[in-house]
């Protein structure tokens, strides 16, 4: 229920927080800190371990890392072919509707 409260608040019209550098608002402080860290500072601090890329957050490092390990979880109902990621799936999935994947 706090969640849901909190979560509220990123909706709101006012936003408290403005990043002095370039005048962003946001609902958190939290927010505007990841914000002045990654778009401002160049914080990365999730490094890949076998190339070395670094990301800013850890979900990105670890789909990232399917690279590295092989992994192809997501695989194609019309014609078995697996994919490393989500959308990579999704677009090759629009070749067997015949939707153009890009304009």
């Amino acid at each position: 229920k706090g969640g849901l409260k909190r979560h509220g608040q990123v909706h709101k019209v006012e936003k408290d927080y403005k990043c002095l550098d370039c005048g962003k608002t946001f609902s958190y402080s939290s927010s505007l800190r990841n914000h002045c860290n990654v778009m401002h500072l160049r914080v990365t601090p999730h490094k890949c371990s076998e190339c070395g890329k670094c990301f800013s957050r850890k979900a990105n490092l670890l789909r990232h890392q399917q690279i590295h390990t092989g992994e192809k979880p997501y695989r194609c109902q019309e014609c078995g072919k697996s994919f490393p990621h989500k959308e990579y799936l999704r677009n090759h999935e629009k070749f067997h509707t015949g939707e153009k994947p890009y304009r």
